[in-house]
């Protein structure tokens, strides 16, 4: 089969580029021609383009216009799509550098849209307002009222959601992250929907348990990935068990304001701070931890660093919101806690970091989980079967693909 995965970014610098780059390769070993269509921006300096085409992308103020028309995208693409003539085209996050004049393009090919953020209903992505609560509203005026966007953004957007919206029946079919995505896409009425997780490296078993008690944070350091709450929990459940360590793995603006609660709190011994790390590298530093915990405090779509842990054979405490309730089985693989629970959260710490043999057994369990649902080999397989279900639906007198082989 000939697909063509589209994607806003080729370099390996993101959790969806590299979702994108583990696809091409895992259907490339087998059998299948896969290809990339990306636009030329690299949002990391000095970040290799790894698309096997491109157009124009930037990270300048012009992407603010080149995000809803991007002409340079539409040619490229057509350009493509009579060379390569694919099977199938699957498209992932394509507003941010790719603007939606390449729909059109697409209408007459079997296409999925693999909605990694909220992108199709919010311009933002997030469905989340400045005060941290869920948004309530359409796309619109709400988006200029509530400080989402400026009006200068506001403007340009609202543009960008006007051609979404009036050519979004491009895509025979929308795939989200997890089923609380796919009900909210559905609420907005985005349709039909199906569900494929993020698929997880196979990696080797977490070695036995360090001696000393660790917890574990990966991600950024920003308000709406609470390590404000991880900090306080940990605090509480170190006056149990002093000999206790927090790692963070991670960077971003709150990161002074962090690391000050934790001199406030009395636990800046015991915390270390290791900064933005590769994977390989995090992964070294979290060889043998106890327990990892994210405690977001939105509703992501999906939680790679969950499944990562899972896959590590770490037991994982989560904030019970957006996928996390689908990836955890609270009481056998970790817990689940309500966000800002801070006494929740330090209870779950305790109990895990007290007891070697549970924090062992729900991370067995949890890699048991991540290797039956959640391996790359299982999302391979499952955007398989969506291709051939597209690809049988379509006729080839009336596809667009027959046409170019006519015209060729």
């Amino acid at each position: 089969m000939k697909v063509l995965l589209i994607h806003d970014i080729g370099t390996a610098t993101g959790g969806a580029e590299l979702q994108m780059l583990s696809l091409r390769q895992g259907l490339r070993d087998l059998g299948h021609d896969v290809r990339l269509f990306s636009s030329q921006a690299t949002p990391v300096r000095n970040s290799e383009l790894l698309a096997d085409y491109s157009c124009f992308g930037t990270n300048s103020l012009l992407q603010v216009c080149s995000q809803t028309i991007n002409p340079s995208a539409y040619w490229r693409l057509k350009a493509v799509l009579k060379k390569f003539q694919p099977d199938v085209v699957h498209v992932r996050m394509f507003m941010w550098q790719l603007s939606p004049l390449i729909l059109p393009l697409l209408k007459d090919i079997p296409c999925i849209y693999q909605t990694a953020v909220y992108k199709a209903i919010c311009p933002i992505g997030t469905k989340v307002l400045p005060d941290g609560s869920e948004c309530q509203y359409n796309p619109g005026k709400a988006c200029l009222s509530n400080g989402c966007l400026t009006p200068q953004t506001w403007a340009v957007l609202m543009v960008q959601q006007k051609l979404w919206e009036y050519w979004r029946d491009a895509f025979d079919v929308v795939v989200a992250l997890s089923k609380g995505m796919k009900s909210k896409l559905k609420e907005a009425g985005i349709k039909p929907v199906e569900v494929v997780y993020n698929g997880v490296p196979v990696r080797k078993q977490n070695s036995p348990l360090k001696e000393t008690p660790t917890v574990v944070y990966a991600g950024r350091l920003v308000p709406e990935k609470g390590v404000d709450v991880l900090l306080q929990a940990f605090a509480k459940a170190r006056a149990t068990i002093a000999e206790s360590r927090l790692l963070i793995a991670g960077d971003g603006v709150e990161k002074a304001n962090l690391q000050t609660l934790s001199h406030d709190l009395g636990i800046a011994d015991a915390v270390t701070w290791l900064g933005y790390l590769p994977q390989e590298a995090m992964e070294q530093h979290f060889e043998g931890s106890w327990v990892q915990v994210v405690p977001s405090q939105w509703a992501e779509p999906f939680g790679n660093v969950t499944t990562e842990a899972m896959m590590r054979g770490t037991a994982v405490i989560a904030s019970a919101v957006g996928a996390q309730p689908e990836i955890v089985a609270n009481g056998k693989t970790g817990f689940l806690v309500n966000p800002e629970d801070v006494s929740a959260l330090a209870s779950n710490l305790t109990s895990l970091l007290s007891n070697r043999q549970l924090a062992t057994t729900m991370g067995q369990k949890g890699r048991d989980r991540a290797l039956n649902k959640f391996s790359e080999d299982k999302r391979n397989q499952k955007f398989l079967r969506i291709y051939k279900q597209l690809q049988a639906k379509y006729q080839p007198s009336n596809s667009l693909i027959q046409k170019l082989k006519m015209e060729a």
